[in-house]
């Protein structure tokens, strides 16, 4: 099986001391992207971490396919202990980055421990270098991106960081790269800035070879290239009045399973704001939002759809402007844009505000600086959902992504299950729901349905490969069984392994069935979660057998 190749570089940035270290055999079982880093992580963070300790780690990786020249391969994983959810998590961010941290030969980067003062650590094939940047205290990303260019004249792409949101540790801060594309869920920014790290560099020319197969390349890239699909032009929102009409898009804090305005902040809307098309690396389906509001010189990159859930519907804001001004705040102090748009939701049922977009602005700043009310909803809707007087929308203290779990049952399970909680990319069951590939509103079948989605996804992100390769029939499962050289079960089992360790270190953390719960009724889904738990071969109250034994011996085999 094809896997990612280079070693593991330990950056202690207290000590400001490095490691290098083989992960050979870990590679082999474990691919790359998130299964590498999730294996790493299960072994090397304590299981009673404080996320905001020095003894959290936090991994970036990327996979064998970053390696190769095919469409749908320009993004890196980031996993770590997750201020926001208190479990193992990973999320994943496109853009340039990633063939740029390649070229420094690693295959992983481990960041441990805390430092005394705001660093900017800049990796390279020639070692690395730690530079205390006292000056960036408070910066935006832009501006971050904008020191590492007249200091070090590199780019964006060269460039990942986090802007005030992760140094005043909102749960939900991203590491943001390109200065547009997030590692998003989860608060991993948060985690960057306990440790005192506003930014990363990478830079190098020291790529090790991976053996890919050229004409799988090709014809993926072809494809790509020569596509109809609406996403090229709309990216994420093209579906959102189908969603709108058919199926749900919650409204007013979940109140409301539709929105009359859909249309004005839907894929149409987004299309007449867009200027210019906008890849990640290497990729020749280009479909990014650079989109431009003429009228106020506002520039941003999207909203993709869960921004326009997020800030427009769930908000009950119907003017495109507004939602990607929404958008730009986020991007600009580093904010996941579906927990801080759940968030601002719920603040704006409390105070009976719904389609306030001035104030819904004014919030999102406050929540980056922690000021007023800003520092209650800096921790997430599921802390302070009881002192809003709110329902707390949330699995695993994670907010909801749009994907009503209400009207599509399988993934309502999927969030319950999830080891990230409340994420729609875990498994992506919404996708067979939503084609009428199976029946929505059931629960009949969807265990195993879900299971098996969860375990592509988990392989998909170690590859890795993009979501919409997939979602777009670019990358099927016979593509991937040519791009690895084996079977499609081989990699089944390998997305097994990685979402059993992510299970197993969250039991250790307390976390067991009742754990796998929803804020609503699904009928069936107790029986589900036995079956699940049965297909899983897990015990039934939701934790790994043999106390974590068994976990060793499926991801060493």
């Amino acid at each position: 099986m094809n896997h990612a190749k280079g070693p593991l570089l330990t950056i202690d940035v207290g000590a400001r001391r490095t490691a290098v270290d083989d992960v050979t055999t870990v590679r082999e079982s474990f691919v790359g992207g998130r299964g590498l880093c999730t294996k790493l992580a299960h072994d090397r963070i304590p299981f009673d971490a404080d996320p905001f300790g020095p003894e959290n780690r936090v991994y970036f990786a990327s996979g064998p396919l970053q390696q190769s020249e095919m469409s749908f391969t320009g993004r890196m994983n980031c996993t770590g202990l997750s201020p926001l959810t208190d479990g193992l998590l990973s999320t994943n961010a496109g853009g340039y980055l990633s063939r740029n941290f390649v070229d420094t030969g690693y295959s992983a980067v481990e960041l441990a421990g805390a430092a005394d003062e705001l660093l900017v650590i800049h990796v390279t094939d020639d070692g690395v270098e730690f530079v205390e940047a006292p000056e960036l205290e408070g910066a935006t990303v832009p501006e971050v991106t904008g020191y590492v260019d007249r200091e070090r004249d590199l780019g964006a792409e060269n460039v990942l960081c986090i802007g005030p949101a992760g140094e005043n540790r909102v749960r939900y801060a991203c590491v943001m790269t390109y200065e547009s594309r997030a590692f998003g869920r989860g608060g991993m920014g948060a985690v960057l800035g306990s440790k005192n790290v506003k930014a990363i560099t990478f830079e190098g020319d020291a790529a090790p070879a991976v053996d890919l197969p050229e004409d799988v390349q090709r014809e993926v890239h072809g494809a790509a290239a020569t596509s109809d699909d609406l996403m090229r032009r709309q990216g994420t929102t093209g579906g959102t009045e189908f969603i709108n009409d058919n199926f749900s898009l919650p409204t007013r804090y979940f109140e409301k399973y539709g929105f009359e305005h859909a249309d004005r902040i839907g894929g149409d809307a987004v299309e007449e704001k867009k200027y210019k098309k906008g890849s990640c690396s290497m990729c020749a389906f280009a479909c990014k939002l650079p989109t431009r509001d003429e009228e106020t010189g506002l520039e941003t990159e999207g909203p993709e759809f869960e921004t326009v859930f997020s800030f427009g519907s769930n908000c009950e804001v119907d003017d495109v402007v507004d939602v990607m001004k929404s958008n730009e705040l986020c991007d600009v102090y580093g904010l996941d844009t579906i927990s801080c748009g759940n968030a601002v939701a719920a603040y704006l049922a409390s105070e009976d505000e719904f389609g306030n977009a001035e104030l819904v602005h004014e919030t999102v700043e406050k929540i980056a600086t922690r000021e007023g009310i800003g520092d209650l909803l800096a921790e997430g809707v599921s802390r302070a959902a009881d002192e809003l007087g709110v329902r707390n929308y949330t699995v695993k203290d994670m907010e909801f992504a749009a994907h009503d779990g209400r009207v599509l049952h399988g993934q309502g399970l999927s969030y319950a299950v999830a080891n990230r909680g409340g994420d729609h990319m875990y498994s992506t069951t919404l996708r067979v729901e939503y084609s009428g590939d199976v029946d929505p509103e059931t629960l009949e079948g969807k265990p195993e349905l879900v299971m098996r989605r969860e375990n592509h996804a988990a392989f998909r992100d170690s590859g890795i490969v993009c979501a919409f390769a997939g979602g777009t029939d670019h990358v099927t499962e016979e593509t991937l069984e040519r791009l690895f050289e084996c079977d499609y079960e081989d990699l089944q089992r390998v997305g097994a392994r990685t979402v059993e360790l992510e299970r197993h270190f969250n039991n250790e953390r307390g976390m067991d069935r009742e754990a796998d719960t929803l804020p609503y009724d699904l009928t069936g889904i107790e029986a589900a979660l036995d079956e699940y738990y049965e297909l899983r071969g897990w015990n039934q109250d939701g934790t790994v057998p043999d106390g974590g034994g068994r976990v060793e011996a499926v991801a060493d085999d």
